[in-house]
């Protein structure tokens, strides 16, 4: 199948799509969103798709874990961010201003801790740490996916050690 042969089936679901997408947000706006996002992971991944497949399962496919995604981010931003005008007592420790004085130092160990971490452990670790996933890391550093994973185990293995009197103070 050439590219525009796949391309125009792709435009063939667009309707089929927007409706399940629907299903996903309730709401018109963030469907299309949703859609276009789908639509164009479909046309990037394209060499991965295999001839002879269910096209509008992959797709469906595609975009679930779009949605799911999406998601899971939102929820965590939202985790770390306080939406609430007032806040709470409990939320209040962690809108208080700290001494700048003690972040300094607190960025110092941060950054005296991530400097002793070897090269091989350091740059998977900053990668992930930069919002990467484990196989992009994987094919830019041209090693397998496990090993990325060992190896961001291992880096936050020892960082932990080496900030443990922080954790402390944490619970």
């Amino acid at each position: 199948m050439t590219q525009l042969q796949f391309n125009e089936q792709l435009n063939d679901y667009s309707t089929s799509l927007k409706s399940f997408a629907l299903n996903f947000t309730k709401d018109m706006e963030d469907a299309n969103d949703l859609v276009q996002d789908t639509m164009l992971k479909a046309v990037t991944y394209y060499s991965k798709f295999k001839e002879g497949t269910n096209l509008k399962g992959w797709l469906f496919t595609i975009m679930r874990n779009t949605f799911i995604n999406n998601y899971r981010r939102l929820v965590k931003t939202n985790a770390l961010i306080t939406q609430s005008e007032d806040i709470t007592y409990a939320n209040l420790h962690y809108s208080a201003t700290n001494n700048a004085v003690e972040s300094k130092f607190v960025l110092k160990d941060i950054n005296k801790a991530l400097e002793s971490l070897a090269p091989e452990y350091y740059i998977p670790f900053i990668k992930y740490f930069e919002g990467f996933k484990y196989h992009e890391i994987a094919e830019e550093l041209n090693i397998p996916i496990g090993t990325v994973k060992t190896r961001i185990h291992v880096a936050r293995g020892q960082l932990k050690k080496y900030l443990k009197n922080y954790g402390a103070d944490r619970g």
